[in-house]
């Protein structure tokens, strides 16, 4: 993934940039979702801060474990704070489950992991009903998708049957059995492994569940000198064993309910109305992007411009979050399978070719005055 610009600013962090957001942000109530005030700082530069500092910790924890890759860990959190869920998807050996089990252990909170094995069933991962001969009454033993983070490993080498008992889960955050709904804590955030290289055994992930994903991510193979650091440092040592929380379930919701507050304006609203319709008209696919993923990339941009310490959303982040939004829902036609197109590519090259909005945004989200829309590609 190659952003526009660079994703800005985590305080003393290596994603770059100054920090502290701007003493002057102010926030426009009237383009903003309602927060309980007990929940949120009132003033949007105290909230920011606050969401620097503790995604700063975060990103600093998880990078004890997966060295040179601060892209991917960026992403990862700005799916955290997008209320979403997160698909790994590469070769072995790159560290998926560990970032997974990184992010999961570096937040105070409730945390499942499944093993998807080709004879999993849904109920060994929803639950089921265990008949009490004391109570003379059926009672629900929970599954492990009763947690704040689930951990799926190798989520393609289970059925269809069993990958569709996380449909409801990840969509409503609900989980029904023998007719009754038992809602799930909050946060709730599914993370995700799958190899697309060995097809053996596996089963490809249906449409509805891919849709599902939030973003999904590639981590890549280190660079010589990450590959170095990484022999040097954990050869001898398993730096997930030191691991420890950094933050807890109640300061990520209450991080949430930020993000929910950054301002996305209408002419943001509509290009990215645009740019997911742009993708139902190329020739090159049998599928473009759905409503839901507008929902998605959406969200995601809110959470990119509260990392980059601003209360409203530019065509940048929009841009930042396109690829790992976008990519994995698009189904390629044949002819565009043969000619070795990526989806990846399909939406850099609708980032260039859709038009962004014409105008700067001033710290309460007002369109000002014209800009070069170049400067935003």
């Amino acid at each position: 993934m190659t952003p526009s610009t660079q994703p800005a600013a985590l305080p003393e962090h290596s994603y770059g940039g100054s920090g502290a957001p701007s003493a002057d942000l102010v926030n426009n109530n009237q383009h903003v979702n309602a927060v309980n005030s007990s929940t949120v700082p009132g003033r949007p530069e105290e909230a920011l801060a606050e969401l620097h500092a503790v995604v700063g910790r975060i990103a600093a924890n998880v990078e004890k474990v997966i060295v040179g890759k601060p892209d991917v860990v960026r992403v990862a959190l700005v799916t955290l704070l997008a209320e979403g869920h997160l698909l790994v998807e590469d070769v072995p050996g790159v560290g998926k489950t560990s970032l997974a089990k990184a992010l999961a252990r570096s937040i105070d909170c409730t945390v499942s992991r499944i093993q998807f094995t080709p004879d999993l069933l849904p109920s060994d991962i929803t639950g089921v009903s265990i008949y009490n001969r004391q109570d003379n009454d059926f009672e629900f033993r929970p599954g492990p998708v009763f947690a704040n983070i689930v951990v799926g490993d190798e989520i393609n080498r289970a059925s269809p049957k069993t990958q569709s008992a996380l449909l409801e889960c990840m969509e409503e955050h609900q989980v029904t059995v023998d007719g009754q709904t038992y809602p799930l804590g909050a946060p709730f955030m599914v993370i995700a492994t799958q190899n697309p290289i060995e097809m053996e055994g596996t089963y490809a992930l249906p449409e509805a569940q891919r849709d599902r994903f939030t973003s999904r991510v590639s981590i890549g193979y280190p660079d010589p000198a990450a590959e170095l650091a990484m022999v040097d440092e954990h050869a001898g040592h398993d730096p997930m064993s030191d691991l420890r929380p950094v933050s807890d379930a109640a300061t990520v919701l209450k991080l949430v309910h930020v993000v929910r507050r950054v301002h996305l304006s209408p002419e943001i609203r509509r290009y990215a109305v645009e740019l997911v319709g742009a993708t139902r008209r190329l020739p090159e696919l049998r599928l473009g992007a759905s409503p839901r993923a507008t929902l998605h990339l959406v969200r995601a941009a809110r959470a990119q411009a509260a990392l980059a310490g601003r209360d409203f959303v530019v065509p940048d982040d929009v841009h930042a979050v396109a690829v790992p939004v976008l990519a994995h829902r698009l189904v390629l036609t044949a002819e565009a399978q043969a000619a070795r197109r990526s989806p990846a590519d399909l939406v850099r090259n609708l980032v260039q070719r859709v038009p962004v909005p014409h105008a700067a945004l001033d710290p309460t989200g007002q369109f000002l005055h014209s800009v070069n829309p170049n400067n935003h590609r």
